[in-house]
């Protein structure tokens, strides 16, 4: 009995045991469970921050090898390094919004410059709480910036997130009152030194235009001494010697309108110098009445023989308009180049010139390299004009459209506004089709439209592009260089192959201002022993 009892109680006792066994190992297998479960945190909502993890004496930290650092360093590197693209990216779509999500979407910038700041001078003992809210707000309107399309307003949830961080901001100037002072401070110094800016930038401009319009002092007594001359002369000693008739077309001539003394020698000794053939040259001068006297006693003294010159004051020239000297002023436009008549003059070329057929007109600002009277010889292919296109010399920066306003429907409805524009400086003109398609009436006429509204920007080369509209043929870039009076990259082998090198711009070759590199272009066709130039130390 007392057998048979002892091995029911140890069966007992075994069976008791695997029980405690069974469950030790589900309450293991329960614990094992719960470390694994995944982290609920992640479901907070957009707005919420995430729930803090109570201490558990299962919970472990790990701690990173210096490999992992140095791995999420360089992480962190390459995002900083795509922040500038994404901001040039942001910056072109912020500005193709509206108006209103403009403002909001500066506004959320503004923020982030704020909190920034604020990050920037907390305190490393400082809310831990606090930081790491103006972090999360950051990303959050970091995330509502890069998700507003370009033409929609800002979504809900954009602009609560922006209120949040309103509140966020309002507690970290509570808490770091001096941070707000020094924004301020570093905002009103931004704001200064953009007016400081302007302001120099606004004198820089001024001080050009002061160079460009006024002639060194040298000019001035150049024209004084002459002036004087040329009236103490005997009224027949004032006029230029004539060898032949000038009604024969079979010579080659030339038109220069300026009132720049020395300006036009350089056209004149360039062109002669160039010149296959000079005995066949007729140069044309058309001048104002102060700058004649001058003009003509140069002439006289210094004659651009072999070649033939003959120079006229617009007085002389009793058919235009009475007001022609005075019409083209406009207020607020100041630069010389824009106003005036002799600029004007080149659209009554048939009326200067009646018995002439074709003619090559030069700007003053040009010097001549190669010999031009291939231009006589060009296929005019019945137009009027042959020029330099500019889109096509590779200083295509021009347009019809960015001279003219084709906002007004007597332009829109005529003109292409991406015609490429052609160049003044040096052209040929086919007088005989000029006539023939009465260009100077159509000059007139959009003057006349010009002056009643706005319809292109100052000066005479807008207009010329109307006048001339599918009436020009185009140069090879070779004949005509632009941009020496402004372009300081225009190569040299470019300047050198050139027939025509043009000075168009405001740095003009006889300036202080003009850029050195191409000042010997133009100087090397002045004879500075000349004694006038001497008296009024005028120099290389």
């Amino acid at each position: 009995m007392r057998a048979a009892g002892g091995g029911a109680a140890g069966r007992k006792e075994v069976t008791t045991l695997w029980m405690w066994l069974l469950l030790i190992a589900t309450a293991c297998g329960f614990v094992f469970l719960l470390l694994n479960l995944p982290d609920h945190r992640s479901r907070s909502g957009p707005g919420e921050p995430p729930a803090p993890l109570n201490p558990s004496p299962l919970f472990v930290p790990v701690k990173l090898q210096t490999g992992d650092v140095t791995k999420l360093n360089v992480l962190h590197e390459e995002i900083e390094g795509q922040a500038d693209e994404i901001a040039a990216e942001e910056d072109e779509r912020i500005s193709r919004s509206p108006p209103s999500t403009k403002e909001k979407i500066w506004m959320m910038q503004d923020q982030i410059i704020m909190a920034r700041a604020y990050l920037q001078f907390a305190s490393s003992h400082g809310s831990a709480h606090l930081i790491r809210e103006l972090k999360m707000r950051m990303k959050e309107i970091e995330r509502a910036i890069s998700h507003s399309s370009g033409g929609s307003r800002l979504s809900g949830s954009a602009l609560q997130k922006m209120k949040a961080m309103e509140l966020t901001l309002s507690k970290a100037h509570r808490a770091y009152p001096h941070c707000s002072h020094m924004s301020s401070k570093l905002r009103a110094m931004i704001y200064n030194s953009e007016e400081l800016v302007r302001a120099h930038q606004s004198e820089s401009s001024f001080l050009e235009q002061v160079a460009v319009r006024t002639l060194p002092k040298g000019h001035h007594c150049l024209a004084m001494r002459l002036t004087s001359e040329y009236f103490s002369l005997d009224p027949k000693e004032r006029e230029f010697p004539k060898r032949f008739s000038m009604l024969m077309n079979d010579f080659h001539h030339y038109a220069i309108f300026s009132d720049n003394l020395l300006a036009s020698a350089v056209v004149i000794n360039s062109t002669i110098a160039a010149s296959k053939d000079p005995k066949r040259i007729v140069f044309h001068i058309v001048t104002d009445s102060l700058s004649f006297p001058a003009m003509t006693m140069w002439f006289l003294t210094n004659p651009p023989s072999p070649a033939t010159i003959r120079i006229k004051s617009l007085d002389e020239l009793k058919w235009l308009p009475a007001d022609f000297s005075s019409r083209f002023k406009q207020k607020g436009i100041r630069d010389p180049r824009y106003t005036s008549a002799l600029n004007h003059l080149r659209f009554y070329l048939p009326e200067v010139f009646p018995s002439l057929s074709k003619v090559v007109l030069l700007d003053h600002d040009v010097v001549v390299q190669k010999d031009l009277s291939r231009l006589w010889e060009l296929d005019m292919k019945g137009k009027v004009n042959g020029a330099l296109e500019t889109c096509s010399s590779g200083k295509g920066y021009h347009q019809l459209d960015n001279l003219v306003n084709f906002s007004d429907p007597s332009i829109i409805n005529k003109f292409d506004a991406k015609a490429c524009i052609f160049a003044f400086g040096m052209n040929i003109f086919d007088l005989k089709e000029w006539r023939s398609k009465g260009l100077s009436v159509t000059y007139d006429r959009w003057f006349q439209a010009g002056k009643r509204r706005r319809l292109w920007k100052a000066g005479s080369l807008p207009v010329g592009q109307l006048v001339f509209y599918n009436q020009t043929v185009p140069l090879d870039h070779r004949w005509h260089v632009l941009g020496l009076g402004w372009n300081s990259n225009t190569r040299r082998d470019e300047i050198e192959s050139a027939a025509v090198i043009h000075y168009s711009g405001n740095l003009k070759p006889w300036l202080e201002i003009s850029i050195p590199k191409y000042r010997d272009y133009w100087s090397r066709y002045l004879n500075y022993d000349n004694t006038y130039l001497q008296q009024c130390n005028i120099h290389r």
